[in-house]
């Protein structure tokens, strides 16, 4: 190899581990100035971002024992928990059934699916919220677990139908060969193989469901069935501006999130990937 190509291989790796080490620098940036910003004890320092102040975890100590966060974070985990298992069953079945079976109107019905991720939450608050109050659900888990999952499913049941795609049809046969229901196979010789994409549907649920403020800002309307995006609101309004306790709360609420991917990570990349090559 020549003087001027290892010179020239030299430039192409520098440039690349400098845009490497600036790309993350930007994307670490915002969530260690959160931090940094929620360990800040005095009032004044918030307002001049360029003085550190004094650092304690007083912002952490009044979010936990001085405010409603417990109940909220429990409402949130019962409703994204909820809104998962619901929504992961419900596209799982969808998904298989749009894959294997053939029936009057199965290509509409998954663009059915595509089309209703294009509708803006804002356009479906409405008519749901009609739709809650006559069934009694407004300010309830139940309500706003279906409310969440009219935008989960469809997604998650359009993407495990291509990764459905991707198990051989002979697996179903064999299965049925040796005495399995249509619904034997699906649970015991499909599921275990669609791992992958179930956890990439979970994942998705999980996440939408727990950081959704749209419909919870609607549907939930006591202060204790508020969920965490919802009551965090109420720390920076017209009238207060804790901001050490909002960016305090920010860095617990994005633990659960953190737990559940480091759970799912070892399938995210072949699930998301495996969904695309046929379908």
């Amino acid at each position: 190899m020549s003087t001027e190509t290892r010179g020239r291989g030299r430039i192409a790796s520098t440039a690349l581990h400098t845009t490497l080490v600036l790309a993350s620098v930007i994307a670490i940036f915002p969530v260690a100035w959160i931090l940094l910003t929620s360990l800040k004890t005095d009032r004044d320092t918030w307002a001049q971002p360029a003085e550190l102040g004094t650092l304690g975890v007083d912002n952490y100590s009044q979010v936990l024992f001085e405010t409603q966060f417990g109940s909220w974070f429990l409402n949130s985990l019962i409703v994204a928990a909820g809104t998962t298992v619901v929504s992961v069953l419900i596209s799982a079945t969808a998904g298989y059934a749009a894959s294997r079976m053939r029936f009057p109107g199965q290509r509409p019905l998954m663009w059915l699916f595509l089309v209703v991720q294009m509708f803006p939450a804002a356009v479906l608050i409405v008519p749901l919220y009609n739709l809650m109050a006559n069934l009694g659900l407004l300010d309830t888990h139940a309500g706003l677990m279906l409310a969440q999952c009219t935008v989960a499913v469809s997604y998650c049941a359009w993407m495990l139908k291509g990764y459905f795609d991707t198990i051989p049809v002979s697996i179903d046969e064999a299965g049925r060969i040796d005495g399995l229901s249509p619904f034997g196979a699906f649970w015991r010789l499909i599921i275990p193989l669609a791992k992958p994409g179930i956890a990439v549907t979970i994942f998705y649920s999980f996440i939408t469901a727990w950081g959704e403020v749209a419909f919870a800002g609607v549907f939930m309307q006591s202060e204790g069935n508020y969920t965490l995006p919802v009551g965090m609101g109420t720390f920076v309004s017209a009238f207060t501006s804790e901001w050490g306790l909002l960016t305090a709360s920010s860095i617990l609420v994005a633990v659960p999130a953190t737990v559940v991917f480091f759970l799912v990570q070892r399938h995210l990349v072949t699930g998301l990937t495996a969904g695309g090559i046929k379908g």
